[in-house]
């Protein structure tokens, strides 16, 4: 039998070109990259605000708790303020009330006492910056007169108004009015004479004057002084409380100091503090809105 070979062709297998991987990296979006810029100028602004306080508190606590120590721990404040920080409304009548209503009490002789001064203050530092002849008449006056201490008005305005409650007024009035006329005067006089070259070609009248070329030129000056003023508005109203007596946080402090309840005093202390920061960023953030940042923060 004859057999025939047949050639037969090994197919070889032809070597495959390697796959490409494609990786899809997914681009943030502008919204998740706001949120995360937003998230770290936050944590930039409050974690070192609150390690610092964190270390204040250790350290205090550790310094406290010897023996022989005159102040009180934290831990002890809080507990024995534990109930004036749960419930600040209460009113048992007379001066035996809340946190929160000693407080109302001294903003709201704050809020009339700084609302007066802004406007008196503003209204005097125009003049005095406009005119070379009331600068050289009240100016000398007004910088002696700065110079007095808040409390120095105190007996002054006791015997003019006979009461405490205005008498309070007053003192706030007579404290914050010095920085609001000096700033509001610089204010006027660093006016450029360019501005007032343009209001003489468009004949702007006195009032058109005062409202577009004056007050936007001013505003971060007056807004300088209006900062400053609140600050020594709150100062004065605490140390003129401890002597008119009645509801008001610094009457608070003073009897608790009679009362030798020196935790209450520090978590009043700590009240005063907050209010302070909080009463400046708000004129800070009107000012910030009015002069479109042009004022200093």
């Amino acid at each position: 039998m004859r057999m025939t070979a047949v050639k037969t062709e090994s197919a070889t297998a032809l070597p495959s070109a390697p796959a490409e991987v494609v990786v899809l990296v997914r681009r943030p979006t502008a919204l998740a990259s706001r949120v995360r810029a937003c998230v770290n100028d936050i944590a930039a602004r409050v974690v070192p605000p609150i390690v610092v306080i964190g270390l204040i508190l250790l350290v205090w606590e550790l310094l406290c708790r010897k023996a022989g120590a005159t102040l009180p721990p934290p831990s002890r404040v809080l507990k024995e303020t534990w109930e004036l920080i749960v419930d600040p409304f209460f009113d048992r009548g007379g001066i035996d009330k809340g946190l929160f209503w000693h407080l109302s009490a001294s903003l709201q002789r704050v809020a009339l006492g700084y609302a007066l001064a802004s406007i008196v203050g503003v209204a005097l530092g125009t003049l005095v910056g406009q005119s070379m002849w009331a600068m050289r008449g009240l100016d000398p006056i007004f910088q002696v007169l700065r110079t007095v201490p808040p409390l120095a008005w105190l007996p002054l305005s006791l015997a003019a108004f006979r009461d405490g409650q205005p008498s309070a007024i007053f003192v706030i009035f007579i404290t914050a009015i010095w920085p609001v006329i000096i700033n509001a005067a610089v204010g006027i006089r660093n006016i450029p004479q360019d501005y007032r070259n343009v209001a003489q070609v468009l004949r702007l009248n006195q009032l058109e004057f005062f409202w577009k070329i004056m007050v936007p030129s001013a505003a971060p000056y007056i807004f300088t002084g209006l900062r400053i003023g609140i600050g020594l508005s709150w100062l004065a109203i605490v140390a003129a409380e401890m002597l008119i007596g009645g509801v008001g946080i610094g009457f608070f402090i003073w009897d608790a100091w009679n009362s030798s309840h020196i935790s209450e005093i520090i978590l009043a202390l700590i009240y005063v503090g907050l209010i302070g920061f909080v009463l400046d960023r708000m004129v800070a953030a009107v000012s910030s809105l009015v002069t479109r940042g042009t004022a200093a923060n």
